[in-house]
């Protein structure tokens, strides 16, 4: 019989190996004082040095550790989707595993879900200990992910989140979508989302894996997750519509360019607006037939199995 568990701590990791076994020591201190039963999700993504050599350490002293290790690196988004994938517990807790984020928040962070009733709480590094450079590009995206998503979250992007289970169980997390999961579980019907104020710490070991190549994959995977949130199960509204729009003006004025020819006997093909009203029939056609095949096809179902694991804690125990 499988014991209940109270939290899984999902931690996705890439070559931190100094640091985790302060953050299990600290995760399982903060949990065994709270009287929590919990599980620990580690998702080596791939790391290059150590880490998963760690891990598997960890495991002999701390029973109540899984993870998994990917063969390559995938990226955060694919780690948490996996991770969340095998979490057991009532409230699901992620965290980065750089120490920047603190366990100590946890237990408040559950007791925000299952007491308040939340949905979903996102952590708020209001006090933060980055470089300016990651700072001020982060308060300029997290504003226009409000103002793009109308959920007032101080900072998306904040690893230190919790979640009911039946939120992870929901979502897909895929691309780079984890910036994003506010936005998914809304899109999900998971509307009670709140804040918390959290604790930042300084890095301690290693360094960012932050570069400016994540502003612009930041911000185009946030028109690209606000699309999917209006027009992803429909998009025959967007394309057919434009295509739609389209080809009637196209059609409007080659109807108008042709009737005024036989008044005034003009050459159609002297006049620059015919070419124009021929494209816009057939830019019209695409974006309709793009429409239509859109609703005919079904997006990809994500599953664990999408990537290649290399090694599974849990193999150990069989």
């Amino acid at each position: 019989m499988v014991q209940n568990i109270d939290i899984s701590v999902v931690v996705p990791l890439y070559n931190e190996e100094e640091s985790l076994p302060e953050l299990v020591a600290w995760i399982d201190r903060v949990a065994k004082s709270h009287g929590l039963a919990y599980e620990i999700i580690m998702v080596d993504d791939g790391s290059t040095d150590s880490s998963w050599s760690v891990v598997e350490r960890l495991k002999c002293d701390y029973p109540a550790i899984r993870g998994i290790s990917f063969m390559r690196n995938y990226g955060k988004s694919a780690a948490l989707y996996c991770g969340f994938d095998m979490a057991r517990g009532e409230v699901v807790i992620t965290m980065d595993a750089d120490l920047q984020d603190s366990p100590d928040e946890i237990p408040e962070l559950r007791r925000m879900i299952l007491e308040d009733g939340y949905d979903l709480v996102s952590g708020w590094k209001r006090k933060r200990y980055d470089p300016i450079g990651k700072r001020w590009p982060s308060k300029f995206f997290n504003f226009t992910a409000r103002l793009m998503s109308g959920i007032k979250l101080h900072d998306f992007n904040c690893g230190l989140k919790a979640y009911r289970r039946k939120v992870v169980k929901s979502i897909e997390v895929y691309g780079e979508m984890h910036r994003y999961i506010p936005i998914l579980a809304k899109h999900a019907g998971f509307k009670r989302i709140g804040e918390k104020v959290v604790e930042h710490h300084e890095r301690k070991y290693g360094k960012s894996k932050f570069g400016l190549e994540r502003m612009v994959k930041g911000y185009l995977d946030l028109i690209s997750v606000s699309f999917m949130s209006h027009f992803g199960r429909s998009p025959m509204y967007i394309f057919g519509g434009l295509g739609t729009v389209m080809f009637l003006l196209g059609f409007i004025a080659v109807a108008w360019i042709i009737v005024e020819k036989f008044v005034s006997g003009h050459p159609l093909t002297n006049q620059p607006l015919f070419y124009l009203s021929l494209v816009a029939i057939v830019l019209g056609v695409q974006l309709f037939l793009s429409g239509f095949l859109g609703e005919l096809i079904n997006r990809r179902s994500v599953d664990r199995n999408s990537y290649q694991i290399d090694r599974d804690l849990d193999d150990m125990n069989n």
